[in-house]
């Protein structure tokens, strides 16, 4: 890790299947400190705050890290994901004997490649577990093709469902409402264009086509950055733009 480095990472939209396989991470997370141990495995729930990551050691760090995008990982993971909004698990803890002997296998397992395959068919059953739910699969794609600028009484008059039916499908399936993950898809695009390189300033040209005006978006900036965008441009944070790819 770099020693001048920020470090911070902003929230993307997907939740995250890290394994650690040699050294440890630490991340902060809404002042709460969670470590993913060597050889551990840790599931990460839909962030919507900025976070803070760092190695448990200042040694060489190799981790293996898996996205799983809003509108299909509730295919893998079985359970009311807002139960671990914001917040990290080992997958020992959340699936109990099933978790530990993934563990133990992986760790076992000395290839890289060899714990990647562990891992592949580890979900490929777990998907086969569930069947979809294409009411909110639909809601996610509609989110995502309007880059988070679609309303929930949009999503009401399309699908027949309820504000109160949709915010608990949500909620249930990915850990946040239909207007926390539009927040975040609509920041996204500008962060992306910003971390990439083709924008220099969040200052100039349409940075606000999708915010009611500039104090909007410099809200919602310091909600997911932790700082307002004048100051964050002066920051270094390769690493946090590369873990964001």
């Amino acid at each position: 890790m770099p020693i001048d480095d920020m470090k911070l990472v902003v929230p993307n939209g997907n939740l995250k299947l890290t394994i650690s396989y040699q050294n440890g991470i630490v991340a902060n997370v809404n002042g709460q400190t969670f470590s993913s141990k060597e050889h551990e495995i840790t599931l990460t729930g839909l962030i919507d705050v900025p976070v803070i990551l760092d190695t448990a050691k200042d040694i060489a760090t190799e981790t293996i890290g898996i996205e799983f995008n809003p509108q299909g990982v509730y295919r893998f993971f079985h359970f009311n994901l807002n139960e671990i909004k914001n917040q990290i698990y080992s997958l020992e803890d959340l699936l109990g004997k099933t978790g530990k002997q993934l563990t133990e296998q992986i760790a076992d397992t000395i290839s890289v490649q060899q714990k990647i395959s562990v891992i592949q068919q580890f979900l490929l059953n777990q998907l086969l577990l569930n069947n979809e739910d294409l009411i909110f699969e639909y809601c996610v794609e509609k989110i995502n093709a309007s880059k988070g600028k679609i309303t929930i009484k949009e999503l009401e008059k399309k699908t027949g469902y309820s504000s109160r039916w949709l915010n608990m499908k949500f909620n249930e399936k990915l850990g946040v409402s239909p207007k926390n993950l539009s927040s975040i898809i609509r920041f996204k695009q500008y962060y992306q264009l910003f971390i990439s390189g083709n924008e220099k300033s969040f200052f100039k040209n349409d940075f606000y086509e999708l915010y009611y005006d500039q104090s909007h978006f410099i809200k919602d900036f310091k909600r997911f950055t932790g700082l307002a965008p004048t100051k964050f441009e002066n920051q270094i944070n390769d690493f946090g733009k590369s873990y964001y790819r």
